[in-house]
C-alpha cells in the first residue's frame, strides 16, 4: 500500500486519504473476507446437512408457508404424519389440533412447544409474530 493522509475536518471528524489503488486493494480485500466467511458458513452448513441437524426444505412447502397456509399443516404433512399421529405425538387429541390447523383455536404456547418438538422444529417456524411483515411470516 501507498502512503495515507489523515486528518481532521473543521467538526473534529478523522478522515483518511487513500490513493485510489490502495482503496481497490482494501475493496478487493473485504470482497475477498466475506466471500472466504460466506464460503465456511456454507461448508458448516453442508457437516450440518450430513449429521441430519439441518435440512433442505423443499420450495413447494416454502411457497405455502410464504403463502399463509397453516404451518402446523403444512409441516405435519411436509414429515408426512397423520392429524392423529402428530396429536399423540403432542400430547394432544385430533379435535384440538384439528382447530389449531383450521384456525378454530389459538393454542397455548405449551401446545404449540409440544407441536414444534413432534414436528423436529423450532417454535419460531410454527408462531406467528405480529410485528413480522408479511413476507416474514410462514
Amino acid at each position: 500500500m501507498n502512503s495515507a493522509v489523515s486528518f481532521k475536518t473543521p467538526n473534529g471528524e478523522e478522515l483518511v486519504l487513500l490513493s485510489k489503488q490502495d482503496y481497490e486493494d482494501l475493496v478487493r480485500q473485504a470482497e475477498l473476507a466475506e466471500d472466504l466467511a460466506d464460503a465456511e458458513t456454507v461448508r458448516v452448513f453442508h457437516e450440518k446437512l450430513a449429521r441430519g441437524e439441518e435440512e433442505l426444505i423443499p420450495l413447494e412447502i416454502v411457497s405455502r408457508l410464504i403463502d399463509g397456509e397453516n404451518p402446523i399443516r403444512v409441516w405435519r404433512e411436509h414429515r408426512g404424519l397423520s392429524a392423529k399421529k402428530l396429536a399423540e405425538m403432542a400430547g394432544i387429541s385430533a379435535a384440538y389440533l384439528s382447530e389449531l390447523e383450521t384456525g378454530k383455536k389459538d393454542g397455548s404456547l405449551s401446545v404449540f412447544k409440544s407441536i414444534a418438538t413432534a414436528l423436529r422444529l423450532d417454535l419460531d417456524d410454527l408462531v406467528r409474530n405480529e410485528t413480522d411483515s408479511p413476507a416474514d411470516r410462514p
